[in-house]
């Protein structure tokens, strides 16, 4: 800290009247902090909410355009597909030319496509602006995660990553929701869109002047300033730390995002073979959500105070608990228990990206978060498949009770993951 003294000329020995002080680094890291967090999280907000836009933009695009169920089908596939295959260049790139410019660049390009997508005359028009819309939100998830690792590199970024995720969902539920009210009052569609458009493209300004640099905080400057120039103690062009416990990490991801894809895609398909009326059932998925929305801030701070592999072992046994009992309980009652499921079903992804950062090098944390995000993109891809393929053949009572089941080989991962993580005190 830098501090500057008057003191009367006359009184040498007098205490200072006036004391100037410099910013102390410790408000500087905290404001870039809060900065870096409260811009990633509109960053989240922002693109969750136009991905999943998508699907109440579908049948409107389709009846306004007379499109086939197939070109609908094509249209969703393609933003998909161009949001998973970019994850992990985004990180590639990000690390030449900076997280938070990519990170801009990618919004406004997103805010772009939307936009145009107000302007369309046909399928192929459509199809590409949201294959482009795809591209531009590919960066979001690596990106923010790293830029939030970066700004908080010991305590606090698991809460941190759980409120940056509490957001995504705030912004899926707003986004389409705020949609589905205008077209209730009479609005067509394409002005909200276009509006949605030129809101990624002013978040998108707020991206490159709110976050300084890369966000890193003060402690995480000097620790890369004090490595040595020769990057001794990296193991690999991916900067992986411990391989085993990397490897065990995205295991545990992979288990957890079909777990999780497979139920929200057949539980309402249970509730309605339990005997719930189609419209009780249709609920099913929002209940989830809802529940996953308390869960991923819940379960981040949760690790913040007892531990990584303790959290994972508490939500992932409590997953599959919650799964085998909604197959087992009559239909109310498991109707009534999936809040609960939902909040950590959805809460363990907020301590495994955080943990991402404690096994890989800081400078290939977007590769690495881009490798974690690409799994869980497949996974979401071929969960639902899978489960379908065993639901047409063992019932959907069948296939469910499955995925109850096998959330739990993520326990001796959490074995293999927990040498790479080092002793873990409990914090009370």
């Amino acid at each position: 800290m830098l501090r500057t003294i008057i003191q009367p000329l006359s009184c040498p020995r007098c205490r200072p009247i006036i004391t100037l002080t410099t910013s102390h680094p410790q408000t500087l890291n905290s404001l870039r902090q809060k900065r870096a967090l409260a811009t990633c999280c509109a960053a989240h907000t922002l693109h969750d909410g136009l991905s999943d836009l998508t699907y109440v933009l579908l049948p409107l695009l389709a009846q306004t355009f007379g499109l086939s169920l197939a070109q609908v089908g094509m249209i969703r596939a393609a933003h998909r597909t161009a949001m998973a295959t970019f994850q992990i260049p985004a990180g590639l790139i990000a690390e030449r030319f900076g997280e938070r410019n990519l990170l801009a660049a990618g919004t406004a390009f997103a805010g772009a496509a939307f936009a145009a997508l107000g302007y369309v005359s046909g399928f192929w028009m459509i199809l590409t602006a949201l294959f482009f819309a795809g591209i531009g939100s590919a960066v979001q998830h690596p990106l923010c995660s790293t830029i939030i690792s970066n700004a908080f590199p010991d305590a606090g970024r698991r809460a941190a990553l759980g409120t940056y995720n509490l957001f995504g969902d705030v912004g899926k539920f707003a986004f389409g929701g705020l949609l589905s009210l205008l077209l209730m009052l009479g609005y067509s569609w394409q002005g909200p869109v276009v509006a949605y458009g030129i809101t990624g493209m002013i978040i998108a300004g707020a991206i490159f002047f709110w976050i300084v640099g890369a966000a890193q905080s003060v402690a995480t400057a000097e620790a890369v300033a004090a490595k040595p120039a020769d990057g001794a103690g990296r193991r690999s062009g991916w900067g992986i730390r411990n391989r085993r416990g990397f490897i065990a990490l995205c295991l545990i991801e992979i288990v957890d995002s079909s777990t999780r894809v497979g139920f929200l895609t057949l539980i309402a398909f249970l509730m309605i073979a339990k005997g719930l009326p189609t419209g009780w059932a249709a609920l099913s998925v929002p209940l989830i959500l809802v529940g996953g929305m308390a869960g991923k801030l819940a379960c981040g701070l949760l690790a913040e105070r007892v531990g990584i592999i303790r959290t994972i072992i508490i939500t992932e046994v409590a997953t599959g608990a919650g799964i085998l009992c909604a197959v087992a309980l009559p239909g109310i009652a498991a109707f009534l228990l999936l809040p609960a499921i939902g909040v950590v079903l959805q809460g363990t992804s907020s301590v495994l990206y955080a943990t991402t950062g404690d096994l890989v090098e800081q400078e290939r944390l977007p590769r690495a978060f881009g490798l974690i995000y690409t799994l869980g993109s497949v996974c979401g891809i071929a969960a639902p498949l899978g489960y379908g393929l065993i639901g047409d053949y063992a019932g959907v009572t069948g296939a469910i009770a499955l995925m109850g089941l096998a959330i739990f080989i993520t326990l001796p991962l959490c074995a293999m993951l927990r040498p790479a993580l080092g002793a873990e005190p409990v914090r009370i």
